[in-house]
């Protein structure tokens, strides 16, 4: 299943980096995805629920980001490494489905594969703190 939720993982940030990077609508752009990247059903209704999430919850998110990188103003963070940030800390802080070292494993994952050099840093930095959050 793990390999599932990469998948869904993936096609997501990829979703949610795009809203970040041009004015397209949502719907048309995880049709888009799903169409490129062909998923069972299940792994599509997650990808939906994965973006859906992030965007319902997006100003509380990004506030938490702003609380936990402060050196970092949130415009300045590279847009991927926002949006990788943004779909750990849904899973988190909301969601609640995934345990918190394995949502974090999985962000480090994304940042590894699509960030910068120091993308799975920032990401492990950043979500640890918002781990403790979980514990309080």
């Amino acid at each position: 299943m793990a390999g599932k939720r990469r998948k869904a993982r993936i096609i997501a940030l990829k979703a949610l980096y795009e809203l970040d990077s041009v004015d397209h609508e949502p719907r048309e752009i995880l049709s888009r995805l799903l169409e490129e990247n062909p998923v069972p059903a299940d792994v599509a209704a997650f990808v939906q629920e994965l973006v859906s999430g992030v965007l319902d919850h997006r100003e509380e998110i990004d506030e938490v980001i702003r609380q936990k990188a402060p050196a970092w103003p949130l415009e300045q963070v590279a847009v991927i490494d926002r949006n990788i940030l943004r779909l750990a800390i849904y899973e988190i802080l909301i969601d609640n489905r995934v345990p918190v070292r394995a949502a974090i494993n999985e962000a480090v994952e994304l940042a590894k594969s699509f960030g910068g050099e120091s993308s799975p840093k920032f990401v492990n930095g950043v979500l640890g703190s918002v781990s403790i959050m979980t514990t309080n």
